[in-house]
């Protein structure tokens, strides 16, 4: 189903418990790795995630200096990690495609930027994380393609849990408080898994978004890999018979 039809609130969405090991304590503990363990809602814990591993960057304001441009790979001050200022589709994928919470993507206020970034396994729950608590952010499901699928959804950071940690980056000047939101299939307006997410922020409105997010891997793949396994399969048994005609 494609489509990119607003929805505005959701009854889906939901809070989730993130559980992590900071390598560093006390007052520098912002400045550290982070490090995702897992995730507990209702009595569901994830461990087994989807993890970026491809980005395409539709638009990004350009950077020309300081403030400027939209999105941008950030990380903690003493943690692992990149820091890329002009963005490029391998910095965003690097940034998103690992379970260091203190490596994000860094939105300026103002700015206005679009990608899509995919997983590497199919998944059935995003769960995002936003530093600040004060942005916007669009997000639509994509497929393999890059083409968006399912309901446009736009979610708003100042409402969301506090994730229960800080981080202070090379962006900024100190520490500030993460928030945390977990978007369903339903929320996207989708019954099976996903392979991919647009995400999105417009101008000043947006507010910037600092933001990180993985995937819960699907129990069921997407029906785009059963159809290329049943294909795969449906192959063999042709070449047995073929062989079991030739012996005969």
């Amino acid at each position: 189903m494609a489509g990119s039809m607003g929805f505005a609130s959701s009854a889906q969405a939901f809070s989730f418990t993130t559980n992590y090991t900071a390598d560093l304590l006390g007052p520098d503990a912002p400045k550290g790795n982070i490090w995702l363990n897992s995730v507990t809602y209702g009595d569901t814990t994830v461990s087994n995630f989807g993890l970026v591993n491809r980005a395409n960057i539709l638009e990004n304001d350009l950077w020309t200096g300081g403030n400027s441009g939209a999105a941008s790979a950030d990380r903690g001050d003493s943690a692992y990690g990149l820091v890329q200022e002009l963005l490029t589709d391998q910095g965003a994928a690097m940034a998103l495609g690992n379970t260091n919470l203190n490596n994000i993507i860094d939105g300026e206020d103002s700015g206005t930027f679009s990608m899509n970034v995919w997983f590497d396994k199919a998944v059935d729950n995003l769960f995002f994380w936003e530093r600040g608590r004060n942005s916007k952010m669009e997000i639509q499901a994509v497929d393999k393609l890059g083409k968006s699928i399912g309901n446009l959804l736009t979610i708003d950071s100042s409402k969301w849990n506090y994730a229960g940690f800080d981080i202070d980056t090379m962006e900024i000047g100190g520490a500030q408080k993460v928030g945390s939101l977990g978007v369903s299939l339903a929320d996207l307006g989708l019954s099976s898994a996903i392979a991919g997410v647009r995400v999105s922020a417009n101008g000043a409105s947006f507010n910037g978004p600092d933001w990180k997010v993985v995937g819960s891997a699907a129990s069921v793949p997407e029906p785009g890999m059963v159809m290329g396994l049943g294909a795969i399969a449906s192959g063999l048994l042709v070449s047995s018979r073929r062989k079991k005609a030739q012996k005969a």
